[in-house]
């Protein structure tokens, strides 16, 4: 047989894919197969908080506002973003609102036409501020990071005493009806023994509390996370029956369980002991302009100079290339290939 006619699996694969996303038209599919269709915005990389798994407590050097993208840039990315496929988008810093006219651009993106779902993530600090600015201007969802709801434990994690801003930011978007997510991480000898609180929060609100594992990124490698399959046995021991819930909670890829008597779920994201990246639909824009196909490598794409000079064909191509060249998986379980050195502050929440 002549070896030019030889073909892997992974360029049967690949040839598989290049036809599915020929037929498909509107539709970002990788060299896997899987639809990219959900896109992460950071906006900033400032934050009101110094969370200690996330960036030291001072000696930070922000990026220029020169750097940062303009929200008419980021709008127009979307714009072209849409006309490929993606149809959610994901509002991160930093922490967003720290930004002025964060519910603006949520409003601009919501017009767009193909975009769907415009959520946001924020460490709550001034989400009672801004509450009815983003109900105002469309926000479709809301995911909340809380750590502890113990005030010492909750100071000692963010470096800031802002826990009753949270708490309040929480009920005031609960109330109003805005879906909410809360996000969790637990540290080992941190907050390790609040899990049962911090899962109580399901308990009387609506609310989805997911415990999400410490990722080996930036300043979480020199944490120690808990893992999900030890949570999961202990929430076994305290409540007996869980019964997995298999009702449609947003865009991750959590895997939610109920408790009895619970008006919410309980979301297990674990990266690190339930790898999930066959079902990923993600990619990522960083706030200085560059896309990320992976939280994992340090393999970004920079587009800024792109959408400042107008040049949207180079952008799309650019674009369909992230999309194509992601990853099959992270290693973030094999530290020493993890080839990503930001804070998560200067990639994206």
């Amino acid at each position: 047989m002549d070896a030019a006619s030889v073909t892997t699996p992974s360029a049967r694969l690949e040839s598989r894919a290049r036809e599915r996303f020929r037929r498909r038209g509107k539709s970002m599919q990788d060299r896997m197969g899987r639809t990219i269709d959900y896109l992460r915005i950071s906006i900033t990389d400032r934050c009101n908080l110094r969370c200690r798994y996330c960036m030291p407590g001072e000696g930070i050097c922000w990026r220029p506002m020169e750097e940062i993208l303009t929200y008419e840039e980021i709008t127009e990315f979307c714009r072209i973003a849409s006309g490929l496929g993606i149809t959610k988008v994901k509002i991160t810093g930093g922490e967003p609102l720290v930004r002025r006219g964060c519910p603006d651009l949520i409003r601009a993106l919501k017009d767009i036409p193909g975009i769907r779902q415009v959520t946001m993530t924020t460490n709550g600090v001034l989400l009672s501020e801004y509450l009815r600015e983003l109900l105002d201007a469309g926000l479709d969802a809301v995911n909340i990071s809380l750590d502890s709801l113990r005030p010492d434990v909750y100071e000692q994690i963010t470096r800031r005493a802002e826990l009753g801003q949270v708490l309040k930011g929480l009920d005031l978007a609960v109330e109003s009806g805005l879906p909410v997510k809360i996000n969790t991480v637990l540290q080992k000898g941190v907050n390790d023994t609040e899990w049962e609180e911090l899962a109580g929060l399901a308990e009387k609100r609506p609310v989805d509390v997911r415990f999400i594992e410490l990722m080996p990124i930036g300043d979480g490698k020199e944490e120690t996370g808990i893992s999900n399959l030890f949570l999961l046995e202990k929430m076994k021991e305290k409540f007996g029956s869980l019964y997995e819930d298999r009702t449609r909670h947003g865009n991750g890829p959590a895997r939610y369980v109920r408790m009895p008597g619970y008006l919410g779920s309980i979301g297990l994201i674990s990266a690190m002991h339930g790898k999930f990246c066959s079902d990923c639909n993600r990619i990522r824009l960083t706030s200085t302009g560059e896309i990320k196909p992976c939280l994992c490598y340090g393999r970004s794409i920079p587009v800024r100079e792109l959408l400042r000079s107008g040049d949207h064909e180079g952008l799309r191509s650019l674009l369909k290339q992230a999309v194509w060249e992601k990853p099959a998986e992270h290693c973030f379980t094999e530290v020493e290939n993890i080839t990503e050195s930001r804070r998560m502050t200067e990639i994206g929440g």
